[in-house]
């Protein structure tokens, strides 16, 4: 079953998550621990889409990327392109403001081990879904890591076959869009250099180049 809003706050369709996230209120109750909305400009002609929440990032915070390491990335290239007020996120009261960028996830809860199952996937898929939706046509879809990559087709309805995930891989897309791929900025991509600052400063750069143009 897929829900038709944007997000829903009080989304408990996936028994398997919303159990480990009433184990994580347990064990930290300050955390936002809940499904993590999206965040950044309603208007926004770039849409970056993650995998998930991080255990002691945004399912912490309750703002996509804020507090963990793959924000580190993410949020300074955003700056350097002209997307943020500021290189860094930490938590949702930091002052920072996105600019014709949002951010989004996959899945919208954390999932044990950051591993999300195919049910799970396709059930938040609705969600992602009408997010896209509400996008212009000439708009960018960031996909970040081949989870978010399939999802992004998953949700346009598309065939996976057709639409490859390999990093800087560029497509248009019939609904007007155009789909850019980039390894996922998590630590392990960023520490073994699979993903370095400046291939990742390349595909945003190059979502930069789409939107102006």
């Amino acid at each position: 079953m897929q829900r038709t809003e944007s997000f829903d706050p009080d989304c408990r369709l996936c028994p398997r998550l919303s159990c480990f996230l009433e184990e994580v209120r347990g064990d930290y109750p300050d955390y936002h621990a809940r499904p993590v909305p999206p965040f950044g400009d309603p208007a926004a002609k770039l849409l970056v889409v993650g995998l998930a929440p991080g255990y002691h990032g945004a399912n912490a915070t309750g703002r996509p990327f804020t507090g963990d390491h793959a924000g580190i990335l993410l949020y300074q290239t955003l700056f350097e392109q002209g997307f943020s007020n500021q290189p860094e996120a930490t938590s949702p009261d930091d002052g920072l403001v996105l600019t014709r960028c949002r951010i989004t996830n996959a899945v919208k809860c954390l999932p044990p081990q950051n591993k999300p199952n195919g049910l799970e996937i396709a059930t938040c898929n609705g969600f992602l879904k009408n997010e896209i939706k509400v996008l212009t046509v000439g708009s960018v879809i960031l996909a970040l890591g081949q989870i978010a990559h399939r999802a992004v087709i998953r949700a346009l309805e598309l065939r996976q076959k057709d639409y490859p995930f390999g990093h800087a891989a560029e497509y248009d897309l019939a609904q007007g869009y155009r789909l850019l791929d980039s390894y996922h900025c998590s630590r392990y991509n960023t520490q073994t250099r699979r993903l370095t600052k400046s291939m990742f400063g390349a595909v945003v750069r190059r979502a930069r180049e789409l939107i102006d143009d």
